[in-house]
C-alpha cells in the first residue's frame, strides 16, 4: 500500500453509522441471515448499525428507502444485499443507478474478481454495484451469505471508513 493511500486510511474515521437494507420478496427480518451477517461483521468492525430493512424489489420501495437515508444525516452508508441477479424481477441496480450522483465501479469489478476466484465464471451473473448519492456511500452486493461474506471482509470493511471520508470532503 503506498503512502499516500495509508494517509488517506490513517485519516479516516475508524466508525461509519450505516444502515442495512435487503432487497427480497420472501425474506423477514427474522429469517435474512444475509442482513444479519452484515449486521455481524460491520458490528465486530466497529461500525454503528442504526437499522436493518426488507424491501420488495420496487423501485418505489427501493427509493423510499434511500430517501429515508439522506434524510437522517447522520448515515453515512447504506449496505444493501439482494436484487443483483439478472432475472426480469431483479430491479435493485437499475433503480440504484439511476440515483447515484457518482458511480465507483471498481466496487463491482473487483467483487467480481474476488468472485470469479470462487465461483468460476458464475461471476458475472452478479451486478454488484456502488456509488454515491450525494454524500451517502450505497454498496450493493448480491443476497447469498457468501457473497455478502466475500464483499465485506475482503472489500467494504477494509475500505468503508475511507470511502466515507472521501464522499465527504
Amino acid at each position: 500500500m503506498s503512502d499516500s493511500v495509508k494517509e488517506h486510511k490513517a485519516a479516516a474515521k475508524a466508525s461509519v453509522k450505516l444502515g442495512i437494507v435487503t432487497v427480497s420478496d420472501t425474506r423477514t427480518l427474522e429469517t435474512d441471515t444475509s442482513g444479519l451477517l452484515i449486521d455481524q461483521i460491520a458490528t465486530q468492525a466497529g461500525h454503528e448499525v442504526a437499522w436493518r430493512k426488507i424491501v420488495r424489489d420496487e423501485p418505489v420501495e427501493i427509493q423510499n428507502v434511500i430517501a429515508q437515508s439522506q434524510a437522517d444525516p447522520s448515515i453515512q452508508a447504506v449496505l444493501i444485499t439482494g436484487g443483483t441477479g439478472i432475472s426480469p424481477r431483479d430491479q435493485t441496480v437499475e433503480t440504484l443507478e439511476k440515483l447515484f450522483t457518482k458511480q465507483i465501479p471498481g466496487y463491482g469489478e473487483l467483487f467480481r474478481w474476488l468472485s470469479f476466484q470462487e465461483i468460476g465464471p458464475a461471476c458475472i451473473l452478479s451486478r454488484a454495484t456502488g456509488g454515491l448519492i450525494g454524500p451517502l456511500v450505497v454498496l450493493l452486493m448480491p443476497g447469498s451469505r457468501a457473497a455478502v461474506k466475500l464483499a465485506m471482509e475482503q472489500i467494504i470493511v477494509p475500505e468503508l471508513p475511507h470511502l466515507v471520508r472521501e464522499a465527504n470532503k
